[in-house]
């Protein structure tokens, strides 16, 4: 039974950094490609970044270049994402994304 389990968000200053985290279990994490999605209130889930098998190529969404980070660690079947420069607009549940599976979701919450 494959599952996804995301942690580290929380309630952060504008300009904070927080890294979440998403432990995988019951597919071959090491051939599986891995991403983080977010919903922000009042807007679709939408892709935030992507990582491939064995961390070769990564993508990030326009509004996130610069500031996330997106790695993974075989050994420990877990990926990462890194968030610097958090902004308000950042603010919203991020969701772990493998194959046609998703975690339950960490919440994110930028606000002075």
């Amino acid at each position: 039974q494959v599952h996804l389990v995301e942690s580290g968000g929380g309630l952060v200053q504008p300009g904070g950094s927080l890294r979440l985290s998403c432990v995988a279990s019951g597919f071959i994490f090491s051939v599986s490609p891995m991403s983080w999605y977010r919903q922000v209130p009042g807007k679709a889930r939408e892709l935030v970044a992507e990582i491939s098998s064995g961390g070769v190529s990564r993508n990030y969404a326009d509004f996130v270049k610069g500031r996330f980070i997106i790695s993974r660690d075989d050994a420990k079947k877990t990926i990462y994402l890194q968030m610097n420069v958090l902004i308000p607009d950042d603010t919203g549940v991020y969701y772990c994304h493998s194959l046609n599976f998703w975690g339950r979701g960490t919440q994110v919450a930028v606000s002075s």
